[in-house]
Parts: C-alpha cells; structure tokens; sequence
C-alpha cells in the first residue's frame, strides 16, 4: 500500500487519481496530519500500516490487512515569495517535514519518493542542470526545498528524491488557469522573458511517479533478483524549455483554439527587473532528464505537447485559479 502525503494537493490530487484507475491501493493524508510533527506522523503509520485502513477509494473492510511500502511526500510550502518573510515556516514544511517523513519511512521499513525543485540552483548556468551540478539556492524557498533534500539524504537510503519545474495540473492554483483568467479579463499582459525553465504538467509527474513504483515492485521479475531502478536523485520534468513568455503565448494559442480563451488579448514580454519579486528566481533552471530516461527507458513528451492535451481536456478548469 502507498502512503501518499499531500494527498489534495495538486500534484497529490493527480497522483491520487492514477494510483486509483490503476487499482494500487493508496491511503491519503494532508492538514490532518502536521509532517512537521513526528509524533502525527507517527500515530498514523502505526494506525494503517499492517492494518485494513482507508484506501483511496474506500474503506477496506473485510480486506486481507496490507503494509505501506511506499511513501510518496508530495506536500510542500510553495509560495515563493511568501517564503521570504516566512522562512521559518517553509523551513518546517520543506526540510523538517521531510526529515520526519523520512525517519518514519525507514522505521516502518517503507521506501520514499519525495518531491523536490529547480530552485535549489541559483540560475546562472547556460546548458541544464545534471543532478550532480553545485547546488546554490538564492531564494529562502529554494533554501528550505534544497535542505530537504539534505535531510531525506541523510536519513534513509530507499529514497527517490524528483525534482521538478513549473508545475501545472488539473487541480489548484497554477499558472496556466491563471493566465487564461488573465488573458480572458484583460486587453493586454506582460510576461517575463528571460527566465527559462521547463512547464511540467502533473499527469507527466504523476506517470514518472507510478512508473518508478511500478517498476521497482516488479523488477525481480524485469531484470532479475534485487534488480530495480538505483536510488537516489533525479530529475523529472516534461520535455523541452520555453520562458514565461514563451509558455503563456502557447496557452493563449491553445486557450483560443479550443474555447478556453474567448477574447483577443495583447501578449508582450518583458524582463524580470520590469516585474519585481519579493524572493530572488532562477534565470535559467532547465534540467536535464538523461539519467531519469536512463533509468526508466522512457521519453519524455514535449513540454508544449502536454499543454495542448491539458488545456483541451474535458478536466480542464480555470475556475480552480
């Protein structure tokens, strides 16, 4: 059984929904258990590990008791700019929360794949980031992502740390609902063009996800005794690499094409001194996913790809920005 923390966030909502339509057998939490506190991590462990439980889909009543082998911590404080003045408080989610995940995780002998960020780079490179690349966070969220990874290190060794960029998905505040509200409501907007990055949607995140565990549950069968994909870091994300600006101009090109965007809007770019931020962002933060594709056997769709199917699918809901 899966333990997925976060589980209404926007990547947990999507996880949550794959692990369900592939009948793997999952227990959710989220505010009502505080990850920064070891005890409540604990108490739950103990309360649905080896025991019936509640799954995804419902209670399992009459169901032969299960173990959690996964833990999957996709809860995090995300809000960048925030984190400037609230350091205190992204540090107990992002590197505390992690760290306590973690010691629960090795002690009900549970593997963990935890989430983690292109922010833990300061930005100046010029080709993308390998995992092995300097780490140099500029931002106190950066901080708090990069010391959690830390901590998940030193804690266990059955880990999976993924870090991603410029997430967007069905469920929750993102960029791309934002945008369309924007570009729905106003005559015209400026967007930042010099910061490069990556869109990674949750339905890829979630799949890479699922495949990892997949892959690993099945792997004395895939490549023989004790074989599975190595532990460690890695870096997940869609295909690609585009700027804000470049990103917003596919969703008003999309956004009209499929009725999601119902006027004409004027999009221009514009730098990142042109629109201030309390916290400090990464010029350039693409990641490079050869080990992951290595390590999977998979590729990766483009970025611009996977926004066309998000933003033409029936789930599709601005209304969530």
């Amino acid at each position: 059984m899966i333990w997925l923390i976060g589980s209404h966030g926007m990547l947990g909502s999507e996880l949550g929904r794959q692990l369900s339509e592939n009948n793997i057998s999952w227990v959710g939490s989220n505010s009502d258990v505080d990850i920064s506190n070891p005890s409540a991590l604990e108490a739950f462990a103990e309360s649905h590990d080896s025991s019936a439980g509640q799954t995804g889909n419902a209670a399992a009543n009459g169901k032969v008791p299960e173990k959690i082998t996964w833990v999957v911590n996709c809860a995090a404080y995300t809000q960048v700019d925030k984190a400037e003045q609230e350091a205190e408080k992204a540090k107990r989610t992002n590197e505390d929360g992690a760290r306590n995940i973690a010691r629960v995780a090795r002690k009900i002998g549970a593997k963990l794949i935890h989430i983690s960020s292109d922010y833990v780079f300061d930005g100046t490179a010029s080709q993308p980031y390998t995992e092995d690349a300097p780490k140099n966070p500029v931002s106190a969220y950066g901080k708090s992502k990069s010391d959690g990874e830390d901590a998940v290190a030193k804690e266990m060794t059955q880990y999976y740390i993924l870090r991603t960029s410029w997430l967007y998905g069905f469920d929750g505040h993102n960029f791309v609902y934002t945008m369309t509200k924007a570009i729905n409501s106003r005559p015209a907007v400026r967007v930042v063009n010099d910061q490069r990055g990556t869109p990674t949607c949750t339905v890829t995140l979630a799949s890479i996800i699922l495949k990892i565990i997949s892959t690993s549950a099945n792997a004395h069968h895939l490549f023989g005794k004790n074989a599975a994909i190595p532990y460690g870091l890695y870096h997940a994300t869609d295909g690609g690499e585009t700027t804000w600006y470049g990103f917003t101009q596919k969703i008003y090109e999309y956004g009209k094409k499929y009725g999601r965007i119902t006027q004409d809007c004027e999009i221009s770019p514009c730098t990142t001194a042109d629109y201030p931020t309390p916290a400090h962002r990464p010029a350039y933060s693409v990641l490079s996913k050869e080990k992951l594709l290595g390590a999977l056997k998979v590729k990766l769709p483009a970025w611009d790809e996977v926004l066309e199917k998000f933003i033409k699918s029936d789930r599709f809901n601005a209304g969530n920005a």
